[in-house]
């Protein structure tokens, strides 16, 4: 895609096709978004893991701004009902820095801001959405950016000495193993590391690839231009054949849950729109067989051994095997009984590796690789109750919206967004989500929706399923 081919995209393929109705300047949210595409890359320059702190941490910076700056406004849209849960966890997060075993001043208060950048995006962002085309085209610079990353982490594989970064994660590369845990025999024999995408650690293509496939085969049922639905279904391919590539099979389980959320929406809560879902039932097979033998051309017999696992035997069993099911019972029948309260403030994960302190034995750090492990070591049964009800009901509330709005390209669009968001919700069953950009990126869907439903509805007389009623 030319910047030409950009160029038009921003300035009428989406309203054109829809409504007709005039496109909103671009502003803030247009360029956060492509700015979770553009930093994380700066890891592709050389010379640059000794910035990766940095790096990393300014998408997070940017939206903890943008909340300062929201609070500043003298006016509000009307509150998303999960911001009053995330108050709470904020509040009870800031008491958790006086925990007998939080591991350093630094590190707790790294662990609150990394909490509040992450879900900060729900608070700032609907006031800056301009209606359901300013949704939509937000939704396309989702597309494109991660569609972009997954087609790189395609070309690392076909063309790895062009593609492949020059320096990967300092962290990846002090293991034991090095290179060697995160790669696979390809089909004449080479050795494949798992793609990074635009990223520095191998696999991490997998999370832009499922978002590509996802949204892809949105757009490509969606009332948009022929050309959109063309690059929509070139993209959601790569989306599909990174996932396989990257040999993540939980991305691969969330697209297709995704997809099977998208259709029953539109099948039970969408007017007129049930043939809608066949089609888009029938692309989504398509692309699933096509981007299989693409994936099996590059990655050959190792990633087929790979994903026959999944239906070799049942999900559970699945589950277990990859050694997230005993993670997950680990952490009622051990963490949370270990630390009903929490273990305290900057004990596992990036946090204590960069921020902690290795000298304080009464706080050592905890391995946590899933979500709820994660808010039970962060803050005990109270963390893991208040993060579950904001998600629950922030749910409920994207359900209700798409059953209620009146709006009919709102609606298609709210569909999208309860179908990803429900997958992201998902994927903290086999990853930390909610302390991630992924995290980042499901808030920032939600404030997005909850925007567009305000400005389609009007300010005074806003949507009941906006507030959760």
């Amino acid at each position: 895609m030319n910047a030409s081919d950009l160029a038009r995209l921003r300035g009428s393929a989406l309203t054109s096709s829809v409504s007709g109705r005039a496109s909103p300047r671009w502003g803030l949210l247009e360029w956060f978004v492509i700015g979770q595409l553009v930093l994380p890359a700066l890891m592709f320059l050389p010379g640059t893991q000794p910035w990766r702190l940095p790096i990393r941490t300014a998408a997070f910076a940017v939206s903890l701004m943008a909340l300062a700056l929201w609070f500043e406004k003298s006016t509000r849209t009307p509150r998303h009902p999960a911001q009053t849960w995330l108050v709470c966890i904020t509040v009870y997060l800031a008491l958790m820095l006086f925990h007998p075993t939080t591991n350093s001043l630094l590190a707790g208060v790294a662990q609150i801001g990394l909490y509040a950048a992450v879900f900060a995006p729900v608070f700032w962002v609907p006031p800056l959405i301009r209606g359901p085309e300013h949704l939509s085209r937000l939704l396309l610079i989702f597309l494109i950016c991660n569609g972009l990353n997954a087609a790189v982490g395609v070309l690392q594989v076909y063309d790895p000495d062009t593609w492949m970064p020059a320096e990967f994660s300092s962290r990846v590369l002090a293991s034991e193993y090095g290179l060697d845990a995160v790669s696979y025999i390809g089909p004449d024999g080479q050795q494949i590391v798992r793609p990074p995408g635009l990223f520095d650690n191998p696999g991490a293509v997998a999370g832009p690839g499922m978002m590509a496939s996802a949204l892809g085969v949105m757009f490509v049922v969606a009332p948009v231009s022929f050309k959109l639905r063309v690059i929509s279904m070139a993209f959601a391919i790569l989306g599909v054949a990174a996932i396989y590539l990257s040999h993540v099979r939980t991305s691969l389980l969330i697209v297709i849950g995704v997809s099977g959320v998208y259709f029953t929406a539109m099948w039970f809560l969408a007017r007129r729109q049930k043939m809608r879902g066949l089609v888009f039932l029938a692309i989504a097979g398509i692309i699933g067989v096509l981007a299989f033998s693409l994936s099996l051309t590059l990655g050959g017999e190792a990633t087929r051994a790979r994903f026959e696992t999944l239906v070799a035997s049942t999900l559970v069993d699945v589950y277990y095997d990859s050694q997230r099911g005993p993670m997950l019972e680990s952490a009622f029948s051990y963490l949370l009984v270990e630390f009903p309260f929490g273990a305290g403030l900057g004990r596992w994960g990036m946090i204590h590796a960069h921020f902690g302190d290795p000298s304080n034995l009464d706080s050592s750090e905890i391995w946590a690789e899933l979500q709820p492990n994660a808010w039970i070591v962060d803050g005990g049964l109270l963390l893991l109750v208040f993060y579950s009800t904001a998600l629950v009901v922030t749910v409920r509330s994207n359900i209700r919206i798409a059953r209620r709005i009146r709006d009919p390209q709102l609606r298609n669009w709210s569909i999208a967004v309860l179908a990803v968001s429900t997958g992201i919700v998902a994927l903290g069953l086999g990853f930390t989500p909610f302390t991630t950009q992924i995290g980042l990126q499901y808030w920032f869907l939600v404030g997005a929706l909850q925007g567009a439903v305000v400005h389609s509805e009007g300010r005074d007389g806003v949507h009941a399923s906006v507030r959760g009623r």
